[in-house]
């Protein structure tokens, strides 16, 4: 017996990877967190699977419906929104099933940075002007934030910044930011990136709280930082025409040349 944890992606049913697909429909057990995760989802689930939401459980009830699994033999898909490795409460989660002997493994999911930057048609990580990107959050009543992990701390760097779960301190987040990039940074808060009902808002960190408007006071993720908006950007060497790399040596000196992929396939 094994719990799956297994990221479900940011909103959009067809941004589950084929793996987390496949877990799922193996499982008679499925724990998800219903105030995130689509219905859709959930229709992966094989016939009579027991399907619970953790959404409003404890730790300890989430437990007890693993533990009962286990003693039934039962694989259990748990699934969280996004992808694992933030901000899930995996780890504690992780913590006690290791105290209790319980087999699990991870698979991972398209995390909300990354389709809301989709939504934008954006590169975060531009020549020039960014090769850095910040996944933050303020504090809150789930957590508070370590000592030295401030937004005046990142924003030093001028990396891209990816503000979660922080949409309803957008006041105290200008605030912190406007010193280091300027209030003509460019910034989107992208709500609920690939559902139906997305909503996109571009600004500056000297307008944004202006455009805002109602309705948004969670599920958004704050996108801020030059590359949202750069075009006069150098070009990387990746795909430059005297680039020497090993999948394109430029003459037989290279040390590229001769090489062979892993297909067998010569190079030079």
């Amino acid at each position: 017996m094994k719990v799956h944890f297994i990221g479900a992606g940011p909103g959009a049913p067809d941004l589950l990877t084929l793996r987390g697909r496949d877990l799922i429909a193996a499982a008679p057990v499925c724990l998800y967190a219903g105030s995130l995760v689509p219905k859709a989802v959930l229709g992966h689930c094989p016939d009579g699977a027991r399907i619970v939401n953790t959404a409003p459980m404890d730790l300890d009830a989430i437990m007890a419906e693993i533990r009962a699994a286990r003693d039934a033999g039962h694989d259990v898909a748990r699934l969280h929104s996004g992808d694992m490795s933030v901000w899930s409460a995996m780890g504690e989660q992780i913590r006690r099933l290791e105290a209790e002997g319980i087999a699990y493994t991870v698979t991972p999911g398209v995390p909300a940075f990354s389709a809301a930057a989709a939504a934008l048609g954006a590169e975060l990580t531009l020549p020039g002007i960014a090769q850095s990107v910040v996944l933050t959050r303020t504090p809150g009543r789930a957590s508070s934030m370590p000592e030295g992990e401030t937004l005046e701390a990142f924003a030093a760097t001028g990396a891209t910044l990816a503000i979660h779960l922080s949409v309803q301190n957008l006041g105290a987040v200008v605030g912190d930011l406007v010193p280091h990039y300027g209030a003509d940074c460019p910034v989107a808060v992208v709500y609920r990136a690939s559902w139906p009902d997305e909503r996109i808002v571009r600004a500056t960190l000297g307008t944004i709280e202006d455009e805002m408007g109602e309705g948004i006071t969670r599920t958004a993720l704050i996108l801020v930082g030059p590359a949202l908006a750069a075009e006069d950007f150098t070009e990387s060497r990746l795909y430059a025409a005297d680039y020497d790399r090993r999948y394109r040596p430029q003459d037989a000196a290279s040390p590229w040349a001769g090489w062979q992929d892993d297909t067998g396939g010569a190079h030079g």
